[in-house]
């Protein structure tokens, strides 16, 4: 069974758009999007640098959109016929789209909003996060949450991201968990999916209001609890409240392994969530779509992996 999955922030990389806007009709869809959300994709795709895309207001869209065009690349989604789709983080807003949620301009559009909120909130208090290397997860998260800290991400194969304040996290690079080899701060604008993102949560819930979405067409996996979702209402509500709740990867894998899955393909740019998946779940085949050369590769292992 296949599992299509749409990476979050922290993905993108200066120029990652280059080779895929080349293809037939890319450049047209991105303008077109572009156009309707006011910021100038292809621009910070291609030539911005990283300063330029770390900015949560471009990250955000930038990573929808990418994993929206890869995937189209791919194949039409209904012949694709993937068996759940997921992403992190952002990523969900994009799995979204794979599932008939949201069409790709709705999708495109909550994203510029959800990135716009989630700057704004992180501008009101400097915050970060950083990752974990090492360590028992259950010895990390009660040690985080003595030292004040969210664990923002649990993402499975032993990954968890604290969040807070930039004090915080710099009491546990001195005070780390027993067993963690190593602290690494990552390049985001904030302590996303903790309270400091509450602001956001109102915005993007008004945001929400305007859209009508549609029950999933393909089983729908939630970052909240890795549970799938069969209502378009559910899923846009989870949208809006994960933006200051933990990222449940791990247990988004658990049902990936429940469902029976045998292979994992990670739209552009693609790399984070096959890694974890190598080390999670042993034996599912996996491939990243990081440029249009990964594309023949793809469609192998999505006809090998396709339901009949």
């Amino acid at each position: 069974m296949l599992v299509l999955v749409a990476p979050g922030q922290g993905a993108q990389t200066p120029g990652f758009l280059t080779d895929w806007l080349a293809l037939p009709g890319a450049a047209d869809r991105v303008a077109a999007w572009s156009d309707a959300i006011g910021l100038d994709l292809a621009h910070f795709g291609t030539k911005a640098d990283a300063d330029e895309i770390r900015d949560t207001s471009v990250a955000q869209p930038l990573l929808v959109a990418a994993g929206i065009l890869s995937a189209a690349a791919l194949g039409d989604i209904a012949d694709l016929a993937p068996g759940a789709v997921a992403g992190h983080s952002v990523g969900e807003i994009t799995a979204a789209a794979f599932a008939g949620v949201l069409d790709d301009t709705a999708a495109l559009t909550l994203v510029r909003r959800r990135g716009l909120a989630m700057a704004e909130a992180a501008a009101v208090t400097e915050t970060g996060m950083s990752a974990l290397l090492g360590g028992d997860p259950e010895v990390s998260v009660a040690h985080l949450e003595k030292l004040g800290l969210t664990p923002a991400n649990v993402n499975g194969a032993g990954q968890i991201v604290a969040a807070g304040t930039m004090e915080q996290l710099a009491a546990l690079n001195e005070d780390k968990p027993e067993g963690v080899r190593k602290v690494v701060p990552l390049k985001v604008a904030g302590a996303f999916h903790t309270r400091h993102m509450a602001p956001a949560v109102d915005r993007l819930a008004e945001a929400a209001k305007a859209l009508t979405p549609a029950d999933p067409k393909l089983t729908y996996v939630s970052n909240k609890d890795g549970q799938a979702v069969a209502s378009g209402a559910e899923v846009l509500e989870r949208l809006v409240g994960q933006v200051a709740n933990p990222v449940r990867w791990d247990l988004c894998m658990e049902t990936f392994k429940e469902l029976g899955v045998t292979a994992i393909v990670e739209v552009c740019p693609g790399g984070t969530l096959t890694g974890l998946a190598k080390r999670a779940l042993p034996g599912v085949k996996t491939l990243a779509l990081k440029t249009p050369a990964d594309l023949d590769a793809a469609r192998e292992l999505v006809a090998e992996h396709t339901q009949a």
